[in-house]
């Protein structure tokens, strides 16, 4: 056989080698990086130089395996201030894809949308609203969806008129390390399961950590969540959603809220400056149609926590009376007092004092009839701790220092 048939064959015999699609910014930036996107193949690398993309249409990535990096989330910028379409800025739709290193600024709709994208990272990821909170600014700026695998590390949001990071419908989920502020919500975790969020920065937005359910949707039946390490401070921003959205109902100076879920931890946060509730436990509000929704929250634990006095300036109806009541400041954690019969609705560590609305429904509001008064729930049961949350281990492995 002769060299060369040999070198054939091998060659053959061989995996295709990882190809690298570097791309810099520029005239035809659009089209070039699109096409790097379109043409990388399973374990390529699509890398962005440094400086400004300037971008008038909406990307996408249907390729697994790929990863798409930059010079930094400071240094390469995907700027879609002149976006045509009213899309998201990227969408990924395809597997075990990671985002690294760049940032994403005024996209006319979500800043990335991942959806059926399992195995997903982002690592270093920033989307921002260069205007600041309006309520024309796009919806998510970190938004996967229906995934399983989810890890977001060291990634930053700010502006989006509905939650910076969000992760709906998806199970084994990551949100660690980062910074959302200035959002409608900060973090939302929404019919997802098994999710940790530990460690994040969450300020300025008008409600800081949400976890919960939402009737209706193709996955429901949220919970085994776990918030924990968070600093969620001076959440005060006035609500900007548009009029609709299921979050313009957030009040302002909201710290952590979980709402219609069942098995949620919360520990080990410092959660001051959130003048309605530090923490807010409650039942979904609204009127519903979908006979297998649940709209109570189980099995809510709140651990220790350093919270501060409480609701200082609560935003709800006849807030003068509650304060004189409770002495000026409102107990830091607030249930409406509903839950689902022979269910344990909430668990609160002694050295944390509450009140509860004492709602008598599910879909009631505050009228005459609701009596408002101290908390009584029970402690949380000793030794007992939520397992099998968090992204998976190869998803870890893939963030880089």
């Amino acid at each position: 056989m002769s060299r060369l048939a040999l070198l054939a064959l091998t060659a053959a015999g061989a995996p295709a080698m990882a190809a690298t699609h570097t791309v810099a910014p520029g005239e035809g930036g659009q089209q070039r990086l699109q096409e790097a996107l379109i043409v990388a193949q399973p374990g390529d690398e699509v890398v962005l130089g440094a400086g400004r993309f300037v971008l008038d249409d909406g990307l996408s990535l249907d390729v697994d395996g790929v990863t798409v990096r930059g010079a930094g989330m400071n240094a390469t910028v995907l700027d879609f201030t002149g976006q045509k379409d009213a899309g998201e800025g990227l969408l990924v739709t395809s597997d075990k894809v990671t985002l690294r290193d760049f940032a994403i600024e005024n996209p006319h709709g979500d800043g990335i949308k991942s959806k059926g994208a399992d195995a997903i990272v982002y690592q270093r990821v920033r989307v921002t609203w260069t205007g600041g909170p309006k309520e024309t600014n796009g919806a998510y700026g970190l938004y996967p969806v229906e995934s399983d695998g989810v890890l977001i590390a060291e990634c930053e949001v700010s502006g989006a008129s509905d939650a910076g990071i969000y992760v709906g419908q998806s199970k084994a989920i990551t949100v660690r390390n980062s910074v959302a502020r200035h959002n409608v919500a900060g973090i939302e975790i929404e019919n997802s399961r098994d999710a940790l969020v530990e460690a994040n920065y969450v300020t300025g937005n008008t409600g800081g950590i949400l976890v919960f359910d939402l009737p209706s949707l193709p996955v429901m039946g949220g919970g085994n969540t776990i918030v924990r390490s968070n600093l969620v401070v001076h959440n005060t921003t006035p609500n900007f959603a548009p009029k609709g959205n299921i979050v313009a109902g957030v009040r302002r100076g909201t710290g952590v809220m979980v709402m219609a879920n069942d098995g949620v931890l919360v520990e080990g946060n410092t959660i001051l400056d959130n003048p309605t509730a530090p923490v807010m436990v409650v039942a979904y509000p609204l009127k519903f149609d979908d006979k297998s929704y649940n709209p109570y929250p189980r099995n809510v634990t709140i651990g220790v926590n350093q919270v501060d006095a409480g609701g200082t300036d609560p935003q709800f109806e006849g807030k003068e009376q509650l304060l004189a009541a409770f002495g000026g400041a409102l107990p830091p954690v607030l249930w409406d007092g509903l839950s689902q019969a022979g269910t344990v609705a909430l668990r609160v560590d002694p050295s944390i004092k509450g009140w509860s609305l004492n709602l008598p429904t599910q879909g009631g509001g505050l009228d005459a009839a609701v009596k408002p008064g101290p908390l009584e729930a029970p402690a949380p049961v000793a030794g007992a701790s939520l397992t099998g949350v968090g992204a998976p281990a190869e998803l870890e492995a893939r963030l880089v220092p």
